[in-house]
């Protein structure tokens, strides 16, 4: 009885072709989070000046986080050639952010 590992779930459950591809997607991931990292400090600064502790800052940091970490993803997709997979990624993200929004709107109009 052969065993499946982790890393050929994620190749089915992502449809990619190769385990190396699914290692260059698991290192697109890691650099998208580690830029992030790197942008929070900056980012509450410029939102809450040197203490950048605020609430406020806080939260319109995570909502100006989301569009920024899409786009560094797309950005890093690119470099390591797996654009295209990310850009299906994203729009899957979002279908499944916005779908129920959609049939609620449906369901009011009939």
């Amino acid at each position: 009885m052969e065993q499946t590992t982790w890393i050929q779930r994620l190749k089915q459950r992502w449809k990619l072709g190769s385990a190396f591809q699914v290692v260059v997607v698991l290192i697109v991931f890691a650099c998208t989070g580690f830029t992030v990292l790197f942008l929070k400090k900056p980012i509450l600064n410029f939102l809450a000046g040197p203490k950048g502790d605020s609430t406020l800052a806080t939260i319109l940091y995570y909502i100006f986080i989301l569009p920024l970490y899409n786009v560094i993803l797309l950005a890093y997709g690119f470099i390591f050639g797996q654009f295209t997979f990310f850009w299906e990624f994203e729009k899957r993200m979002f279908g499944r952010m916005f779908k129920g929004r959609k049939r609620e709107g449906n369901q009011e109009s009939k």
